[in-house]
């Protein structure tokens, strides 16, 4: 699994390196290619081949004649490129998806279970402010009951 939050840097070429227990999950359960897409949240998700395989196939089970379905086919799949990590634990952004986060040098690389994010660590640090509304909102503390926590 994918846990933790790690400040990173992106380098000119936009070459990351992996945070080493990242690197650890893709070698030991993977085989280190990735397929990094937008998310709706100004940031990256990084899956490994085989996890984002599952997403596709969720995609790909909803009705394209609904609009939005389409719009979220173009939005993720049209974004998706596949990279693989090199020998000292990099990956390369693609510069559309570099552009589309707003990658400037600081970022933050962010576990999210079966995947991970990868932020702009500004827009990171905004979308994760503990005054945001986050905390009053009824429907996430209705996943929270569910939960447990």
């Amino acid at each position: 699994m994918f846990r933790g939050q790690h400040n990173q840097s992106i380098d000119p070429k936009g070459r990351i390196i992996l945070p080493a227990k990242f690197r650890e999950v893709l070698v030991s359960q993977y085989d280190c290619n990735l397929v990094i897409t937008k998310h709706q949240d100004i940031c990256l998700m990084a899956y490994p081949v085989e996890e984002w395989l599952k997403k596709e196939n969720e995609l790909k089970q909803l009705p394209t004649g609904r609009k939005e379905v389409r719009m979220l086919k173009r939005f993720y799949m049209a974004s998706a490129s596949e990279c693989a990590m090199d020998r000292q634990g990099r990956i390369v952004i693609p510069p559309s998806l570099k552009e589309f986060a707003r990658f400037e040098k600081n970022i933050v690389v962010t576990g999210a279970i079966d995947h991970f994010e990868i932020w702009d660590r500004d827009l990171f640090n905004a979308f994760t402010d503990p005054d945001q509304e986050m905390h009053e909102s009824e429907d996430i503390q209705a996943i929270n009951d569910l939960l447990g926590f």
